[in-house]
């Protein structure tokens, strides 16, 4: 009878300090779009559960979702975004929401099927480029980085074909969908696509580019994606100790293993 009564204790005892603990862990559910995020935030994942903090990825299949989801209180955060789609969100919608902290570039290269280099476009080429908004500026940027044309400066981040300045080559660019650039390849000259398309298509950013995209091209970090937070928590420090986990030397890592160079790491 005292030996039950002494393994009654035991579990008792047991029990209290196993609901203590999970007393004192904290979730964190984040809004993402695209199942490539649960890979990209594993080691993040795995660092924070170590620290109490456990991480829900909270999927949603449309672009116009997470920032409501996050304004109305459904999500703690969300990374999906990048500071001009927030900011443009903001403007029309109302959302309290900020950026706390910033996490990738989405890297967007030339390709070709026909040369190797750059040097080796000649005066007439035919380049295609994504043709919405947000993405001809980008690829006009990245065009603009490689020395190959110049682009009004004050058209600021969101530039047209009709803004171009300089373009020694007399280049032709031809505007389709972000999505159909990789199949027009063999009809042009060079392309510039999205990393995620480029991946998509059997095209590895880091190997088959041509020209890679980085940071400096840029004027500002209107492109860099962000982790965002109600403007109310902006200061959590929770939701800073996920920006920690995310902008760490793992993270890096896996973006450049498992993601072939489609992102370029920005929090450096």
């Amino acid at each position: 009878m005292k030996r039950v009564t002494a393994l009654a204790v035991f579990f008792l005892i047991f029990a209290s300090f196993a609901a203590a603990e999970a007393a004192d862990r904290v979730k964190v559910k984040i809004g993402i779009t695209g199942e490539m995020y649960s890979e990209l935030w594993g080691p993040a994942i795995e660092a924070l559960a170590g620290d109490g903090i456990d991480v829900e990825l909270i999927s949603f299949s449309d672009y116009t979702l997470p920032n409501a989801a996050l304004d109305a209180g459904e999500i703690d955060l969300n990374t999906f975004q990048h500071y001009n789609y927030l900011s443009n969100e903001i403007k029309t919608k109302g959302y309290k929401i900020t950026p706390i902290g910033d996490t990738l570039l989405a890297a967007l290269c030339v390709y070709s099927k026909t040369i190797s280099s750059l040097d080796e476009l000649k005066a007439g080429d035919k380049i295609a480029i994504p043709g919405d908004a947000v993405n001809t500026g980008r690829a006009l940027a990245v065009l603009q980085g490689a020395g190959l044309i110049k682009v009004n400066p004050e058209k600021g981040s969101l530039p047209d074909v009709a803004d171009i300045t300089e373009n020694r080559l007399n280049l032709e660019f031809v505007q389709v969908d972000a999505a159909e650039v990789p199949s027009i390849l063999p009809d042009v000259a060079a392309g510039i696509i999205n990393g995620g398309y480029a991946v998509d298509f059997g095209l590895s950013p880091a190997k088959d580019s041509i020209f890679y995209d980085d940071l400096s091209f840029y004027k500002d970090k209107g492109y860099v994606n962000i982790i965002a937070a109600r403007t109310e928590d902006a200061d959590n420090p929770v939701y800073r100790k996920v920006v920690e986990a995310i902008q760490s030397d793992a993270t890096e890592r896996v973006m450049k293993e498992k993601f072939e160079g489609a992102f370029i790491p920005a929090w450096k």
